[in-house]
């Protein structure tokens, strides 16, 4: 059963080249049946996988399925190969399975779309790449992947490219993570320059005979990861391209923000966690970032008017979450969150990409109003995946992962993690039922028509399921895989972390009912202060990241740009082709084809030789 993993990564790309093949030639429902089958199979397979390894896992709970030589220079000869483990097979479960019902839902939202066709054939190549990503057995192979998720995404968020603004966002996601990609290939030939090295279980197992604990090298080596990391899971300082992101089409949103991108981050920390831990001060660092992170991102979605720009936020932040757990060596919580985390943060965004199409593409939630009677199975998702996002106790599945965080965060010391851990879940319950309150509560303002069909029920309906403590019963099987710390709750501490994380949840929910529900007079009257004008406009644009990075760093490029229009570089190769060219002009005028002309020249050559002989 195990040899069948190859499977998992070739129906989509066999999706992706027959979707590419075809162009518009398919009609809609062939490319959906190709597209939306592909993954299926994917899914299935990976479903079979999953069941073996439960049953009869492989000899050390790991399967290596190498596929072929990549290349071979010297003693340097990387495979393509796919490596099973619990890890490997928690991400290819959360890829494949919610990517398939993100796919079967796209397949209702994007009818009637001129290029139905090429958005499916995007999206297996997207799925395709990220499993690449999550199997590869060696760090050039990951890169290889993650470097096939930023092509992906380049191409899905500018999808509607005859929008300037849609084109614009995608080259920002494109250029933004490129920064971080930079940072993560200087560090790769850092490591393989020390380790010989690319291949991520011999450098784990070589890395503590070679780095000294928290030396020069490895920290300098896992802080250049953690810049790749921090660019494509969209964390401080590299988060703006996330936001804008929302260009793309909302199935888009829900794969990038669920199951795929944001969270290759994670996963790399996760893969190299034997680096990290030889490098405490890139550990500490991760934390402090996803802390940051997750503040700053929950004060920005506090603000957002944007149904799509709410949920981007509330993504951001929950990343942060999970960099705040790897930091604090929390390391399963991180990957069980990242798991329970893709079924509600799909939910919520085809949820979202519903009352979109049901309110004529309306994204603003002040716009919106009263649609919990016209969209009863929207209002029932949206409340199942925003309690499951706040950590609503017990019913959710967002409760029992955010609280082993929580927990661990405590238990392990990090007290200022932990702190800003709470703090969060009261930011995220804050948004996010301010965002559920406005759209599905108070007087409806807009016309709305429910969609219909198994392709828009079916993912909702399985995704509502998994947002809920179901979910949280499906346990990653990362034992032996990551590090683990059994923490002794002394005198009922967990307890008291459980019921205070509980109280943190609902006393953000029960305010967001007093402020937004009714006729929100003290929100009003707090928007219309001076202090309320000025932090509200600061936080909407995202804590003014952008303004600052257009003054520091596009505008001093375009500057200079323009002024070196003529580029004096280019000027200076070009005068050689052209002094070459200068003297070929020269060298053809001799050519007249006058016999006497070629007697002469050969009789002036005869003598300049022989001056030249006698007088050296």
């Amino acid at each position: 059963m195990f040899n069948l993993l190859f499977l998992t990564c070739l129906a989509p790309l066999l999706g992706f080249v027959i979707l590419t093949c075809g162009g518009n030639r398919w009609s809609e429902t062939t490319a959906a049946t190709i597209g939306v089958g592909t993954i299926g199979i994917s899914a299935l397979t990976t479903l079979a996988l999953a069941i073996q390894f439960c049953i009869a896992p492989p000899s050390g709970g790991v399967f290596t399925q190498p596929l072929w030589q990549w290349l071979q220079v010297g003693g340097f000869a990387p495979h393509f190969a796919l490596r099973l483990d619990g890890l490997s097979l928690t991400m290819l479960g959360v890829v494949s399975g919610v990517g398939f019902f993100i796919h079967l839902f796209a397949a209702w939202y994007m009818r009637g779309d001129d290029s139905y066709t090429r958005f499916f054939s995007y999206m297996n190549l997207f799925i395709a790449s990220m499993l690449f990503l999550v199997l590869g057995d060696n760090l050039l192979f990951l890169y290889f992947g993650w470097e096939g998720v930023g092509l992906c995404s380049y191409l899905l968020i500018g999808f509607w490219y005859r929008d300037p603004a849609n084109g614009a966002a995608a080259r920002k996601a494109f250029v933004v993570t490129r920064v971080g990609d930079a940072l993560m290939a200087i560090g790769l030939f850092w490591l393989y320059r020390d380790l010989g090295t690319l291949d991520i279980q011999e450098a784990m197992q070589l890395a503590p005979r070679h780095f000294v604990l928290g030396g020069a090298a490895i920290t300098w080596i896992t802080m250049l990861l953690l810049g790749g990391a921090v660019g494509k899971s969209a964390q401080l300082p590299l988060q703006t391209w996330l936001p804008d992101a929302m260009a793309g089409p909302t199935p888009v949103s829900a794969l990038i923000h669920a199951a795929t991108m944001v969270t290759a981050g994670v996963y790399l920390i996760a893969r190299t966690h034997g680096l990290f831990e030889l490098a405490p001060q890139s550990l500490q660092a991760v934390g402090l970032v996803g802390a940051a992170t997750l503040l700053l991102a929950g004060c920005a979605a506090l603000v957002q008017t944007d149904i799509k720009r709410i949920l981007a936020y509330s993504t951001m932040s929950q990343i942060g979450y999970m960099f705040l757990a790897l930091g604090a060596g929390a390391w399963g919580a991180a990957i069980f969150h990242l798991m329970t985390h893709a079924f509600f943060k799909a939910l919520l965004f085809l949820t979202a990409g519903a009352v979109i199409l049901a309110c004529h593409h309306e994204q603003d939630i002040f716009k919106m109003g009263g649609l919990r009677k016209r969209l009863p199975l929207a209002y029932a998702c949206f409340l199942v995946g925003g309690a499951a996002l706040a950590a609503f106790p017990l019913v959710t599945a967002g409760f029992y992962s955010k609280d082993e965080i929580l927990w661990e965060a405590y238990a392990g010391g990090h007290l200022g993690f932990f702190i800003a851990g709470l703090a969060g879940a009261f930011l995220t319950s804050l948004y996010i039922f301010r965002l559920i309150f406005t759209v599905f509560h108070g007087r409806p303002k807009i016309d709305a028509h429910p969609g219909h069909g198994i392709a828009y029920w079916l993912p909702l309906g399985v995704l509502l399921v998994l947002s809920s403590f179901v979910g949280a019963m499906i346990r990653p099987p990362l034992a032996g895989v990551l590090p683990t710390i059994e923490y002794t709750a002394a005198g009922g501490a967990k307890l008291s972390v459980e019921i205070l994380s509980a109280a943190v949840a609902v006393g953000g929910i029960a305010l967001a009912a007093v402020l937004f529900l009714g006729e929100r007079r003290f929100v009003i009257w707090l928007a219309g202060t001076l202090p309320g004008r000025l932090l509200g406009r600061f936080w909407l644009h995202g804590w003014g990241f952008d303004w600052v990075y257009d003054r520091l760093f596009v505008r001093p490029l375009v500057w200079f740009a323009h002024e070196n229009e003529r580029d004096v570089i280019d000027l200076a190769i070009l005068a050689i082709p052209a002094a070459l060219g200068s003297v070929n002009a020269g060298l053809v005028r001799t050519q007249t084809g006058r016999l006497r002309w070629y007697a002469a020249s050969m009789a002036l050559g005869a003598v300049l030789l022989i001056a030249a002989v006698i007088l050296s």
